[in-house]
């Protein structure tokens, strides 16, 4: 009975942290793109493309649409959970697809996001963050029936787009650019950690290994923005 009660005191702590990653993830999203999207009318920000509409529309659909199956699952709605699945990989598949195009029109028509770093060097910021989903996501459906290496794989290919709305955030007191923007993203990896420290006494390889993908990938794409390579390469996808 001691057992018992302690799997599931677990069960109920585990379900607890995942749905409040999945809110905080949502709270930063909201505030991070609320002036642009979601309160523009507010703010009175500029009016959006069709394109950027889209793209903001599936983007929020799919935070929402985590942030449910996280719920299902706290709520010990499992088999919904599993029938939303389907829908959820597509959805996914449209977020990298949208995210790619986007990301690459934007700079076609010129845009340049960062002062001091043109659009073709940019570019590689925006991409990366859609192949990281990519694998990161593809690797949770693939480890579906793990269930402690799937649920930690999803929430880490949520947190790479982390990254976006961060840099949108009104932050005075950090200094601003790409290194702050990733260390702000990164802090959601480390209360992973931390959890699974404090709940297992050991990482779990998902844990790291899709935390590495992430963190890896950062200071990488920085490395390659600016190279003759990456610089052939954006420009033959943008011309």
């Amino acid at each position: 009975m001691a057992v018992s009660s302690a799997a599931i005191r677990t069960r109920q702590r585990t379900r607890r942290f995942y749905v409040g990653m999945a809110i905080a993830i949502a709270i930063t999203v909201f505030a991070g793109f609320s002036r642009t999207y979601f309160l523009k009318a507010y703010y009175g920000t500029p009016e959006l493309s069709r394109l950027l509409h889209l793209h903001a529309l599936v983007f929020t659909t799919w935070v929402l649409f985590f942030l449910a199956q996280t719920a299902l699952v706290a709520a010990g709605k499992t088999y919904i959970h599993r029938r939303m699945g389907v829908a959820g990989a597509g959805l996914a598949a449209l977020v990298v697809v949208l995210g790619t195009t986007t990301a690459i029109l934007r700079v076609k028509g010129g845009a340049a996001p960062v002062p001091g770093v043109s659009g073709l060097s940019f570019l590689a910021i925006p991409l990366f963050d859609m192949l990281v989903f990519a694998l990161l996501v593809g690797a949770a459906l693939y480890f579906r029936r793990r269930l402690e290496a799937h649920k930690r794989l999803m929430t880490l290919g949520m947190i790479a787009l982390t990254t976006a709305p961060i840099a949108r955030l009104h932050l005075p007191m950090l200094p601003p650019g790409l290194p702050t923007f990733f260390g702000l993203t990164d802090l959601f990896i480390v209360v992973m950690l931390i959890y699974d420290l404090v709940t297992r006494r050991r990482i779990h390889p998902a844990t790291i290994w899709g935390g590495l993908l992430l963190v890896a990938s950062q200071p990488l794409r920085l490395m390659i923005s600016g190279t003759s390579a990456w610089l052939a390469f954006a420009g033959w996808l943008t011309r």
